[in-house]
């Protein structure tokens, strides 16, 4: 199929099919806001969908083709993918991602075909975040005196920090700009996540501290609307740097291979529900859309929330809130 046909999200002109993919993709970015990263992974999903049916058909396809596809055809192309090793996670996304496109065409009156909505999605293995314990966690984000005269190390800490005593995905820590840099006259970070949700996060005086000394060590100079974490040389920071130290204090801890910078996060969310915190609360500061992904933490903690109903609830068998 043409060179032409979803290579990238900003997609060249061309036939009828690939204008309609053109703009259902910008409809993604600009009206429903997705991530870059989703609007990227849908468009690679649709590239392969086409290759396949330009396979199947014989020829390069266009709207019409579209409109006259079959389930079974849809079916055919996700057990190919299947046995070229997709797992069922990349299969829902996939799915997801043409049941979105044909919606879409059918809004926009460029086709009328149905058969995508009528398969059912492959079932995800359910998964259940795995956080560090608080000693875990505790031991990763304590760099010692080392971080006073190690620039690299300091910076180390401040974005791991940052991840677990603010819940920041690595994402949303590199892209604070050197004039947002929580300090102790600002407190406070306003954090524009996924879809350009945007949330207001609180700082802890430790995570403040931690960046100040990162800034003041940093051998670079740091514009105001620069990135605020740099790389050895003095371009933004790479996730992958940190990704490689957190593998080293894998090693160096004897932690999991679970444990990696994203663990943090999770680490952030239990840790705050084991100590009380609200999932109305947590959902806001980890700017989860929808409660539903908050609610995971739940089972992270289960032990923790049947304690908290056998303390509380009315006919637990405790006998001092039986006679409340």
């Amino acid at each position: 199929m043409p060179k032409a046909c979803l290579d990238s999200p900003d997609l060249p002109l061309g036939g009828d099919l690939e204008q309609a993919v053109a703009g259902w993709l910008a409809h993604l970015r600009y009206e429903r806001a997705a991530a870059d990263k989703t609007v990227e992974a849908y468009a690679r999903d649709v590239r392969q969908f086409l290759d396949f049916l330009a396979s199947h058909l014989g020829h390069t396809p266009c709207l019409a083709d579209l409109d006259r596809i079959e389930a079974k055809t849809v079916r055919s192309f996700l057990a190919a993918r299947r046995r070229s090793g997709a797992v069922s996670r990349s299969l829902a996304r996939t799915l997801s991602a043409l049941r979105q496109l044909f919606r879409w065409l059918v809004a926009q009156e460029l086709a009328d075909n149905r058969a995508v909505l009528q398969i059912a999605s492959p079932k995800v293995p359910h998964s259940v975040p795995k956080p560090l314990t608080v000693e875990k966690a505790a031991d990763v984000v304590d760099a010692g005196p080392a971080a006073d005269l190690d620039w690299t190390l300091a910076r180390d800490t401040a974005v791991l920090l940052l991840l677990y005593g603010a819940g920041l995905r690595i994402a949303e820590a590199l892209g604070i700009r050197a004039k947002e840099a929580p300090t102790d006259t600002r407190e406070v970070l306003r954090i524009k996540g996924k879809g350009g949700k945007e949330r207001v996060v609180p700082v802890l005086p430790l995570v403040r501290t931690a960046v100040e000394r990162y800034v003041a060590l940093c051998p670079y100079p740091l514009a105001p609307d620069e990135a605020l974490f740099r790389g050895a040389k003095g371009g933004p920071l790479s996730p992958r740097i940190i990704q490689l130290a957190m593998e080293r204090l894998r090693s160096a801890l004897g932690l999991p291979a679970t444990a990696t910078p994203h663990a943090l996060r999770h680490s952030f969310a239990t840790h705050l529900l084991s100590a009380g915190a609200d999932l109305r609360q947590i959902q806001e500061l980890l700017g989860h859309a929808s409660l539903s992904t908050t609610q995971a933490y739940t089972e992270v903690d289960r032990e923790r929330l049947l304690a908290v109903y056998d303390a509380a609830h009315p006919r637990s068998g405790n006998t001092d809130n039986s006679r409340r």
